[in-house]
């Protein structure tokens, strides 16, 4: 018995010794962990910045004469184009357009999921699924099949009830930015119980405004500002539905500038991309400020 435990003994203790690798092996494979979070990292970064690199070379050298000069970026903060022979009110317009277009495609955005949302996240889940396959079915249609079947509704309401200004556009935009602010809501509901704090305040005597208002819009304030953030940016970028139903915002009208001065249109279109980063790292600053705040409390 003692020699059979002795060697059962012996048996584990050489198991454990083999189970725990040699500070060696364990450096080497650190080393080679390492260096391949390396490559995946060079590579990630170089086919992300490597365009954007050849974008900014090509606003600053001239594509036949290969002088370097920055005028298109002066044109550009100067608003003055014309000694490159671009006409920059057409910019201007577009981007104001896009801003505005921005501004009030949110706040329908908002209006339109929030309270729905909330709603049949308390009422109903099987109504929720159903909203959700509604409200992501816009992923799955081609803008340009989008627009076959708005083009009538838009020429009756530019004919017989509202009018062509690019502003109503946003009806479109709302279609286009639901499925990516209906996930960002929604990841912000299932992060909290809103059922108990709707019963809760109910309890405690509160009406549904103050309910909605004061108890649930507080806790979603990071979900909102990503949809909001991500709604801005689709906005922004969007061409196919503005240009085939013959309305001017930022894309179209960086198109119609690159016909008669490409470096200029590239030029914007670097800063319209650096606009997004921006945001991005909004949103980052403002959710961290957000959670440090809540922590704090």
């Amino acid at each position: 018995m003692n020699e059979t435990s002795a060697t059962t003994e012996t048996t584990a203790v050489a198991g454990e010794t083999s189970a725990v690798k040699p500070p060696q092996l364990r450096a080497a494979r650190v080393r080679k962990q390492s260096i391949i979070k390396f490559v995946i990292l060079f590579v990630t970064l170089a086919f992300l910045f490597v365009p954007l690199l050849a974008m900014l070379i090509f606003t600053l050298r001239h594509p036949l004469s290969g002088r370097w000069s920055a005028a298109p970026w002066i044109a550009i903060f100067t608003g003055n184009g014309e000694s490159l022979g671009a006409d920059l009110t057409v910019l201007w317009q577009g981007l104001g357009t896009s801003l505005a277009l921005s501004v009030v495609t949110v706040v329908l955005m908002l209006l339109l999921l929030v309270p729905t949302m909330v709603i049949v996240h308390i009422r109903s889940k099987a109504l929720e699924r159903a909203i959700e396959w509604v409200a992501t079915l816009p992923l799955t249609i081609p803008a340009i099949v989008l627009v076959v079947g708005l083009g009538p509704i838009y020429r009756w309401l530019s004919a017989d009830v509202l009018n062509t200004n690019p502003i109503w556009l946003c009806f479109a935009y709302v279609i286009l930015v639901m499925p990516f602010a209906f996930r960002a809501i929604a990841v912000g509901l299932n992060s909290i119980d809103v059922k108990t704090l709707v019963e809760a305040s109910r309890s405690l005597g509160a009406s549904w405004p103050k309910v909605f208002f004061r108890v649930i819009i507080p806790n979603l304030w990071q979900s909102i500002l990503s949809a909001s953030f991500i709604s801005i940016a689709v906005v922004l970028g969007e061409y196919t539905v503005a240009s085939l139903l013959g309305r001017m915002n930022l894309q179209v009208a960086l198109y119609q500038l690159g016909q008669s001065n490409s470096q200029i249109s590239t030029a914007m279109s670097l800063l319209a991309l650096l606009f997004g980063v921006v945001l991005l790292v909004a949103l980052d600053l403002i959710s961290d400020a957000m959670r440090k705040s809540k922590e704090g409390k």
